[in-house]
């Protein structure tokens, strides 16, 4: 097996491992244990238990990029439904142990202990492009759906938070609910002014 597939193995087996088990006092020797390789493999591919924390943290923001590309191509839809699709998906209890671990190293990454750091980068740049152009689809102009894109973005960070660490559903669906009335609201507005500007 290539190195890169071995690795790419590693980190889809660790994944599905911390889903299902979490993260809590887990250390690279019982990982390794649990996956039937060995610590130095491990340390091999991803140098720390943090550089593995970060790759999974990567891979997971890979996937839910190509997840949001899948749940709102679909022009017939309207931006209220494709929103309550997208959080349907992000917001399910399935994919909690890995967003607990992506705010654990956000923050780690914050404080800039490496090798968490590497992981600002394009933490947010990185899904302002493909939300962006959902709303240019839409007849957004480019400056304000890039706007609407981060806010979208840290409201539904900011929401997650929330929702892992209240696990107050009703009340967190009512705000994303709201705030979806808001921004569909302002996303016509915006529309309707480029339209009186053409």
């Amino acid at each position: 097996m290539a190195h890169g597939d071995a690795r790419q193995q590693l980190l889809d087996d660790t994944i599905d491992y911390v889903s299902v088990h979490g993260l809590t006092d887990l250390s690279l020797r019982r990982l390794a244990a649990e996956l039937g390789t060995s610590h130095r493999m491990l340390s091999h591919h991803f140098g720390s238990k943090e550089g593995l924390w970060v790759a999974i943290v990567q891979e997971i923001e890979r996937r839910q990029l190509a997840a949001m590309g899948d749940l709102v191509p679909d022009p017939s839809l309207s931006f209220e439904d494709a929103t309550r699709a997208w959080w349907r998906h992000i917001s399910d209890p399935s994919l909690w142990p890995l967003e607990r671990l992506f705010f654990e190293v956000y923050g780690q990454a914050l404080h800039g202990r490496p090798p968490t750091s590497h992981l600002l980068d394009g933490i947010v740049d990185s899904w302002l492009g493909p939300a962006a152009e959902l709303g240019e689809a839409m007849g957004v102009p480019h400056e304000e759906a890039v706007a609407f894109a981060r806010l979208g973005l840290a409201v539904t960070r900011g929401l997650l938070l929330d929702l892992i660490a209240t696990e107050d559903r009703d009340g967190v669906d009512a705000a994303m609910e709201h705030w979806i009335a808001l921004n569909a609201q302002a996303l016509a507005d915006a529309v309707g002014r480029r339209n009186s500007d053409e």
